[in-house]
């Protein structure tokens, strides 16, 4: 998929399924009286970087919800593996000839766009072949966002051979920093909070985000990750609402 005098197709790709082991159907859970989900997309809608906004969904029968709310909201979609996401991601990519990828999962509903097009800037200004903002975590869980060529997710998708692999798509990339130009964006000072979680994998997740939407949501308009942070400063009963994060199993 090589570009000829044109600027780069830049995709992002949320991974959505309706099956979680904590949260049954989480992504389509209310806040504001709009799923998570569609919280989510219109957030990262003002993110400048981003040419496409793709959702990949599981083939099974229960994801046939997410299909509808694709096609509800006029959003491109692809359906393919539940499991083995990373081959979920390629075909995705692949289908929509998109050069350059953005991975989103659609459980953070306090996605910033601003630190979205920070981080694709930094990919596209360093040359790498892969760039997030979690190879060493110093941003809030649920702001994670990871950037990667086309080229190494084809590579990826032929060497991955581990289950984790291939359920959690990214790792055979940052695992080899040797085989890949890596590169990390590191918060600024006024959201280096590492420790907070506004990722969405529990009720007590979910409750943590409706108290934040109910301070900070307004229609028509988005808030952002700074603006989380002087809320807690204000309210910092709110912080302990929700739990760790899991940890990343190897299988």
């Amino acid at each position: 998929m090589a570009v000829k005098n044109k600027k780069p197709k830049i995709g992002a790709i949320i991974q959505a399924r309706i099956g979680s082991t904590r949260l049954q159907g989480k992504v389509l859970k209310k806040i504001k009286g709009k799923s998570m989900l569609w919280q989510m997309i219109n957030r990262l809608k003002h993110a400048k970087k981003i040419d496409e906004i793709i959702l990949a969904i599981p083939d099974t029968k229960e994801n046939n919800i997410l299909e509808k709310f694709a096609k509800q909201y006029n959003l491109k979609y692809y359906r393919g593996s539940e499991n083995d996401v990373l081959s979920r991601y390629y075909n995705a990519a692949k289908k929509f000839r998109c050069y350059i990828v953005v991975r989103l999962t659609s459980d953070c509903p306090l996605i910033d766009p601003e630190i979205v097009d920070k981080v694709v800037e930094k990919h596209l200004k360093t040359g790498a072949d892969y760039t997030s903002n979690i190879l060493k975590r110093t941003f809030p869980r649920g702001l994670d966002t990871e950037v990667f060529n086309f080229e190494i997710l084809e590579k990826a998708q032929q060497k991955a051979k581990e289950f984790y692999q291939r359920e959690h798509v990214t790792p055979y990339i940052w695992k080899n920093p040797k085989l890949f130009k890596l590169r990390n964006l590191k918060a600024d000072k006024d959201l280096k909070f590492p420790h907070f979680r506004w990722t969405v994998d529990t009720k007590e997740d979910l409750q943590l985000i409706k108290e934040i939407y109910k301070y900070l949501y307004k229609p028509g308009r988005i808030f952002y990750a700074k603006d989380v942070i002087d809320l807690f400063n204000k309210h910092p009963e709110l912080i302990g609402i929700n739990i760790k994060q899991k940890g990343l199993k190897e299988k």
